[in-house]
């Protein structure tokens, strides 16, 4: 009875060895890193550089066709952590009414981290757009752990739903086009003078017309686009 009952006891522990062993090597097999690229998006992970493409787009060319309503939609994803009504208690993060245009900090009896604290100015379009791009970017050692958003077309459409929220600041004006420079202009009336005169020195006159002198057409081409 007792070389029975060893035997099972060795066969059971022979094979808890051997569970063991295969999931620590199964384990070891099937371990990954975050891979480079990301094969599809996950809600609140920032892939790597996204956030530098991002700030790359000026806000303010966005936000006269902003859609307040789809901003609302967007700002789901900060319901967890804000509320946005007028009087709303703190979260997590603190209530962002009226929040455009107040300086960093803003609401009281709630503890924001010093980095935050510690960035100048207010929370404009400007500042407000690069603290959506990449909180950790804004304010290196910020309490919020949001990634962030890499869209720029839902950061303007948050901004604008934001602002509707008891703030209503006036939009940033959009960048006006560069005007034609000086040279651009001069190297348009060079080309004119000169097609002109080509096609003086080409023509061929007619039977009986009066000859055309080159130098002459050049001269009243220059003369013309000088006028």
């Amino acid at each position: 009875m007792d070389d029975r009952t060893n035997t099972i006891a060795g066969w059971v522990l022979a094979g808890c060895a051997t569970a063991l062993a295969a999931s620590i090597g199964a384990g070891m097999y099937f371990h990954a890193e975050r891979p480079e690229k990301m094969g599809y998006p996950i809600e609140g992970v920032e892939e790597e550089g996204a956030g530098g493409a991002a700030a790359a787009v000026d806000i303010a060319t966005l936000l006269p066709t902003a859609d307040a309503a789809k901003g609302a939609e967007v700002f789901k994803k900060c319901a967890a952590c804000h509320t946005i009504n007028q009087g709303g208690a703190n979260g997590i993060g603190p209530n962002l009414w009226a929040a455009m245009g107040k300086p960093h900090g803003h609401v009281p009896g709630f503890a924001y981290s010093d980095a935050l604290k510690s960035v100048p100015g207010v929370w404009d379009f400007k500042s407000m757009d690069a603290w959506l791009t990449s909180p950790r970017k804004y304010a290196p050692g910020t309490k919020m752990t949001f990634a962030g958003l890499g869209n720029a077309q839902d950061r303007a459409d948050l901004l604008v739903y934001l602002n509707s929220q008891g703030s209503n600041l006036p939009l940033p004006a959009a960048p006006a086009a560069a005007p034609e420079t000086t040279a651009e202009a001069n190297v348009t009336e060079g080309g004119d003078i000169a097609n002109t005169a080509e096609l003086a020195n080409n023509a061929t006159p007619a039977t009986g017309a009066p000859s055309v002198d080159p130098a002459a057409a050049q001269g009243s081409a220059a003369e013309a686009v000088v006028k």
